[in-house]
């Protein structure tokens, strides 16, 4: 079993965690906080699993916290809060099957990392990678792909700890009830503690992106997304200007971004002009529209090859709020055509891009997009700004069927959840079978699961 070390390129997912000092916890968007009774560090599966069998006995309730990089009060312990620890371990690597399997608290950084050592990569990924592991999982993190498109849908095995303190190992074969309920559960079918990967040899993205008009990009959006292994574009509120994004698989020779050039479009312009330019926004909102017409202006194209983690990912360290929501495939451009038409009719002033992607559907029983090819539609807010806009918003996804990303900001409650996943009495079943007393829940999971 591989001790994984932090690196300093680690350091940064340090940083982007849920501060916990003197017992108070907030997370990374500071739209949530707690302040546990209890604080314990992770050591292994088995102190883990004697915690929860102290807790059960005591009618006491336990979270587990990742990198707090949730919108939503998913990772919230106002009891027993348990943090990461040393439960980042790697259990297991098999080249030659495309199998890994490490523990829930590595974050997506240090994965990478290892992944790339032995020649391997994961098959997708979202768009930051500070995250633990489990907590991508649980919230049902994506990133947009033709064939790819969940974390979920990589999961090929779990191990548990169920609410009574037993271990249980599961997947397709073993318990695929429990498998299918747990690999997006929100934490409320058990503390994951291992999670094994489908992953596949190293690969490279060609990374194409360069601006268009939103008439165009909304017209083009199916033959790209046939066309191109990954698509995804953003829209800048109070323009007609979009910038399109393309990445499709490649063994070539890697041709980053020159050091320069990767510090002005991802540093300079993405996170130090761009806050700038959004906290000008904050102190006179009349102004935001000038703005965004300004960066769209600026926006140009460029190509160049990666390794496909370096590609699928960027920094964010402009800190937002964000609302996603996940619609029927076909509903997407409809949808957001209008969202826009809401946005200029209520004069709203928006400062962030909102963000457009797609995944085929997955088989977790409470994905976001489970059993429908699925768009993506992200919406965000700059730190300490309004962002009641959002509720106005969800009513219209709401009327597409749409479902929200469990660890990003919605109203959405079990009453009007349940009708939207197919199976989800079968996952709330499996709930009651794993978890009777409610061990793992919290406020969030009662509201959005019940009690």
């Amino acid at each position: 079993m591989q001790r994984v070390v932090r690196t300093p390129t680690n350091r940064f997912a340090s940083e982007e965690r849920g501060n916990l000092v003197a017992r108070k916890w907030q997370n990374w968007a500071r739209t949530a906080s707690a302040t546990p009774l209890d604080v314990v560090a992770a050591v292994d599966p088995q102190q883990l699993a004697a915690q929860v069998e102290r807790a059960a006995a005591a009618g006491r309730t336990i979270r587990v916290i990742g990198s707090g990089h949730s919108f939503t009060s998913t990772a919230v312990a106002n009891d027993i809060m348990i943090t990461p620890g040393e439960l980042t371990r790697v259990r297991a690597v098999d080249a030659e099957a495309g199998r890994i399997t490490v523990e829930a608290g590595i974050d997506l950084t240090t994965l990478c990392q290892v992944l790339d050592s032995h020649g391997l990569a994961l098959t997708n990924m979202g768009d930051v990678r500070v995250q633990t592991l489990a907590g991508a999982l649980q919230t049902g993190t994506h990133g947009c792909g033709r064939d790819t498109g969940t974390f979920a849908d990589m999961v090929v095995g779990l191990e548990l700890i169920l609410g009574d303190g037993s271990i249980v190992r599961v997947d397709a074969n073993n318990d695929p009830d429990l498998f299918n309920s747990a690999r997006v559960g929100l934490g409320a079918f058990g503390v994951v503690t291992a999670i094994t990967l489908a992953v596949e040899p190293r690969f490279r993205l060609h990374a194409h992106e360069f601006p268009a008009s939103f008439d165009e990009t909304t017209a083009s959006f199916d033959a790209w997304t046939a066309a191109h292994d990954h698509v995804e574009f953003y829209w800048f509120p109070h323009t007609d200007k979009c910038l399109v994004k393309h990445n499709d698989r490649t063994y070539d020779e890697a041709q980053p971004p020159g050091k320069f050039a990767n510090w002005w479009e991802e540093d300079f312009l993405s996170n130090t002009v761009f806050g700038a330019m959004c906290r000008l926004g904050r102190a006179a909102p009349g102004y935001i529209p000038i703005l965004n017409k300004a960066a769209a202006r600026v926006l140009s194209e460029r190509d160049y090859v990666n390794d496909s983690w370096l590609v699928f990912t960027s920094p964010r360290n402009v800190k937002f709020k964000e609302m996603e929501y996940a619609l029927p495939r076909s509903s997407l451009i409809p949808a957001l055509t209008r969202v826009r038409k809401l946005m200029d009719d209520k004069n709203w002033r928006i400062s962030f891009p909102v963000e457009v992607r797609s995944v085929p559907a997955d088989t977790s029983w409470l994905s976001p997009a489970t059993q429908r090819e699925t768009g993506y539609l992200a919406f965000h807010a700059f730190d300490r700004t309004d962002h009641e806009w959002f509720v106005a918003v969800e009513e219209v996804l709401r009327e597409y069927n749409g479902r929200p990303h469990w660890g990003k900001m919605h109203t959405r409650s079990h009453d009007d959840l349940a009708p939207a996943y197919p199976r989800w009495d079968d996952a709330m079943r499996v709930r009651d079978r794993v978890d009777p007393n409610r061990v793992f829940a919290n406020d969030y999971t009662r509201t959005v699961l019940g009690d």
